[in-house]
């Protein structure tokens, strides 16, 4: 079966990329092109497209337009109001998701074969003609004040928030895509009109399909799917030039555990570095208990459930980020730890039996991630949008082999005037966090 072939074929790396991965591209005669991997022996396809924007298109004055739009796309379309196109969905055992993240509009869509074309329509309905009746606008702006105010005490997300504000400033990526109460209370349904037309344009458009579906079959599909949305939407955000001085930043928060974010400049994609950067980060706080900071953080001292750092290469900056939540008392001492194995790092390196864990951690686990038409298209469209090869899928393992050189050299190195929030002044580190405490904790 392909799908199990494509498992046993991202296994056997080493071989040549026109020997095994079967990903068609797929040129529709509108001028759409797309990823498929076809698969007959179960009778349904996944669908996966992403509009390259999201929620970065909001205009300053309308945050959270793009977020408000996009849950609506769901809530009644052409003569269906909300409840009639519900039923629709799940009369045809279809199922929709939309979802707007600050660099994307992304539409999934698993459907059967036999009922292709009808599940199609209406979601194209959905797409092309959404209604943005009254009723429903206000039912979902009540949810979207609602996760707002939510938000405004969940220490996690303020951390967030305060951190992209502290890196971004005015740009885009320094607001939610949520919005505020203010913006989102002001919101009208011609405002809405113009976030869709912005956002969902065929000239930022990126698909994947995996499923029971011909070449020939999803070109017609997609030309009469998206075909009538228009041609060009609104310009993309430029660069967000990164803002992070140093230093330490204190929200004081009434919880009795301390939420830290940490990160500095991070590296490009198609950075030469990018994956000796990867393999570096994964030795440093990736998944595995064996990472340092989760040996040095968690399980010799036990300071706190869980720390992770992460590459975050967004479309228009790039970052290097991490995290953890920690005892009020004890944050001072797990930051000081974290500083000194981010200069560890920095100056000595990784040592090879490290990096041969790591490669084989990461080789290993990678064909793990294609269990299914679903996670198949949304990693196919991912690499669309990374702007990554057609055969990426079979040559990033040996990609990852060739990051020998990170045993002499990390790629990333901390920054000369890092930056620190924590609820105590601390020493200067080359890493930023971002913490909210409590007024009186120890």
């Amino acid at each position: 079966m392909k799908l199990r072939f494509l498992v046993a074929a991202l296994i056997a790396f080493a071989l040549p990329a026109q020997a095994g991965l079967p990903i068609q591209q797929v040129e529709t005669p509108g001028g759409l092109k797309a990823w498929l991997i076809e698969d007959s022996d179960i009778p349904f396809t996944a669908l996966e497209i992403r509009f390259k924007g999201g929620t970065s298109l909001d205009p300053m004055e309308q945050r959270g337009v793009v977020n408000l739009m996009t849950a609506l796309l769901e809530e009644g379309a052409g003569s269906l109001d909300s409840q009639a196109f519900a039923e629709a969905r799940d009369a045809l055992a279809a199922q929709f998701r939309f979802d707007a993240s600050q660099d994307s509009v992304s539409v999934s869509a698993k459907f059967l074969s036999e009922n292709r074309d009808q599940a199609m329509a209406l979601l194209r309905a959905a797409l092309v003609t959404p209604s943005f009746d009254a009723a429903s606008v206000e039912r979902v702006r009540g949810q979207v004040l609602s996760n707002i105010r939510s938000d405004a005490k969940e220490p996690d997300t303020i951390a967030e928030q305060v951190f992209d504000r502290a890196a971004f400033g005015n740009h885009p990526y320094g607001e939610s895509g949520n919005g505020t109460e203010a913006s989102v209370a002001a919101l009208s349904r011609a405002d809405i009109e113009a976030a869709h037309r912005a956002a969902l344009a065929r000239d930022r458009v990126f698909i994947a399909a995996a499923g029971d579906i011909t070449a020939a079959d999803l070109a017609t599909l997609l030309d009469d799917l998206l075909g009538g949305l228009p041609a060009i939407g609104a310009p993309l955000p430029g660069r967000a030039a990164l803002q992070l001085k140093g230093g330490v930043t204190v929200v004081d928060f009434p919880t009795p555990q301390s939420v830290i974010r940490f990160g500095h400049q991070g590296i490009k994609r198609d950075d030469p570095d990018f994956f000796a950067a990867y393999i570096m980060n994964e030795i440093l706080g990736g998944s595995r208990f064996s990472a340092r900071l989760m040996t040095e953080v968690r399980e010799k001292r036990g300071l706190t459930y869980g720390i992770g750092s992460y590459l975050v290469p967004m479309d228009h900056a790039e970052l290097v980020m991490g995290q953890f939540s920690s005892a009020n008392a004890k944050t001072a001492e797990a930051i000081d730890i974290v500083r000194a194995e981010w200069q560890k790092m920095r100056d000595a390196g990784v040592t090879p039996e490290e990096l041969a864990r790591a490669k084989t951690y990461l080789t290993g686990s990678y064909p793990l991630r294609f269990d299914g038409n679903g996670p198949i298209a949304r990693i196919l469209v991912g690499m669309q949008m990374q702007g990554l090869s057609i055969d990426y899928a079979l040559t990033r393992n040996a990609r990852i082999d060739r990051g020998r050189h990170l045993a002499r050299r990390p790629a990333i190195a901390a920054p000369r005037r890092p930056a620190i929030c924590c609820r105590r002044p601390a020493r200067r580190i080359d890493i930023f966090a971002l913490t909210q405490v409590q007024k009186s904790g120890g």
